[in-house]
């Protein structure tokens, strides 16, 4: 869905050409300079040094090859969703909502490493306020466990993961989700040192980056579907696009989740761009993980789980530490 991006921008360009086309129509014309100041202005173009167009904020206009830019982010963020979706086959999805609080530590950090940020001590604490609430929440899911659906036990049985012991799947579990906060992090300081530096939209950011995406996704689709997805063991699994096809044309409410996936990641990556375009990438980070506040309203209404006093302590920490980080008195 961030490819589609460029269908809005395209949509945006259009109502343009065509507003500035009625107004030639209407015999409206633009007061341009004089010759004189033209020539000046192109003398002073040829002799200068610095890029044609700059603007007021001293960013200037992306173009050329530059724009392979945005492909780290795009990388970063595959490689960061797959780590995290494959880390959470080996754990349980409270011990993955208190790793994921990693990620604004690893933001923080790079963003003072890379971007030479100054961060003062008391955000360096609302930081380390929200990841225990992170931590909080998910602990409380870990004590109060909520029984598993009958459909899940049956699906489950017999799977396992590997014939791994608790211990050790959920080492590796929490290795892999660790170690794809890094790469979120790196999206989004690369995407904070690209927007500071360059003048790009949003929206078109999501654009490229949904292009670059593609592009990896379906290189990576192919390979693993040849290397795994057809053997013996990878047939009918996670890496068979055969497979993966048929269920999204059988199953008509795999197609509609997947396509409200696309609608929704679209949009979650446009208004995390801007914010880090407006704010900060670590700003986004704690907003970010504030999903989980959402997520679970969203559960508690669907009854997927049931109401825990020690996620409300978690929750309060999560919205003060967002709310200190951003100097905001309570």
């Amino acid at each position: 869905m961030c490819v589609g991006c460029w269908l809005i921008v395209g949509c945006f360009s259009l109502r343009s050409l065509y507003r500035q086309k009625r107004r030639e129509h209407d015999g409206y014309q633009p007061v341009g300079p004089s010759e004189d100041d033209e020539e000046e202005s192109a003398l002073a173009a040829g002799m200068s040094t610095a890029p044609k167009a700059v603007y007021e904020d001293d960013r200037i206009p992306i173009s050329g090859l530059k724009v392979f830019l945005l492909a780290i982010p795009a990388c970063c963020d595959i490689a960061g969703t797959t780590l995290m979706n494959v880390g959470l086959l080996f754990v349980a999805a409270s011990i993955y909502q208190m790793t994921r609080g990693a990620l604004v530590l690893f933001v923080g950090l790079f963003s003072v490493l890379f971007l030479k940020r100054v961060l003062y001590p008391f955000q360096w604490f609302a930081l380390f306020v929200v990841v225990i609430g992170v931590g909080v929440v998910g602990l409380a899911g870990a004590i109060f466990k909520d029984p598993p659906p009958e459909d899940r036990i049956k699906a489950t049985q017999g799977k396992g993961m590997g014939g791994l012991s608790p211990a050790v799947s959920t080492v590796i579990g929490v290795l892999l989700i660790a170690f794809a906060q890094v790469f979120t992090a790196t999206q989004f300081v690369v995407e904070e040192w690209v927007l500071e530096k360059y003048s790009l939209e949003p929206l078109k950011v999501v654009g490229w980056e949904g292009i670059f995406g593609f592009v990896v996704t379906v290189v990576g689709m192919v390979v693993l579907h040849f290397t795994v997805g057809v053997t013996p063991e990878g047939r009918n699994g996670y890496f068979d696009a055969v497979e993966g096809w048929r269920e999204i044309t059988s199953y008509p409410t795999v197609a509609l989740s997947s396509l409200a996936i696309m609608v929704s990641i679209g949009g979650f990556n446009f208004f995390g761009i801007s914010v880090t375009r407006t704010i900060s990438a670590t700003a986004r980070s704690i907003i970010d993980t504030c999903r989980t506040l959402f997520i679970w309203m969203v559960s508690l209404a669907l009854h997927w789980e049931s109401f825990k006093w020690l996620q409300i302590v978690g929750f309060a920490l999560l919205v003060y530490g967002t709310f200190l980080f951003n100097g905001t008195q309570l």
